[in-house]
């Protein structure tokens, strides 16, 4: 009974770490298969606005320079948003290698959890019938 507890825990853990990659790696590959949308159509300067309220709290200067700043990082943000489809062929590979090694590790924990429950079970003082504990 103590084995198939064991196991049972095992195959529990199992069973979720396969989920969380699983859903781990689909928000992934959504992502960055998403990001390539996301180039073109906006101009830098337009994703970052200050609001009309907080506008008049902020001096010019620093405007300035965080509209200078989002048009020097703009090609560079554009150029790896763009690139980001490629990666998910990479993550793929990585989320199965990453799967396979946890799941032996897995495996691996079940035999050691059934080993030390033998081991657990023969060095167990027998009672005999008879005696009174």
């Amino acid at each position: 009974m103590v084995y198939a507890l064991s196991w049972s825990l095992v195959a529990a853990v199992f069973v979720g770490w396969s989920l969380l990659v699983w859903a781990v790696h689909a928000l992934a590959t959504w992502s960055l298969n998403s990001a390539g949308a996301l180039t073109g159509g906006t101009e830098p300067g337009s994703l970052l606005s200050l609001p009309a309220w907080l506008a008049d709290w902020v001096p010019l200067d620093v405007v300035g320079a965080l509209g200078d700043l989002v048009a020097w990082l703009g090609p560079w943000v554009d150029a790896t948003l763009s690139a980001a489809p490629a990666l998910a062929t990479g993550l793929t590979v990585l989320s199965w290698v990453l799967w396979g090694l946890v799941s032996l590790l897995l495996v691996l924990l079940g035999a050691g959890l059934h080993g030390l429950i033998a081991l657990w079970r023969r060095r167990a003082p027998t009672l005999v019938a008879g005696s009174a504990a």
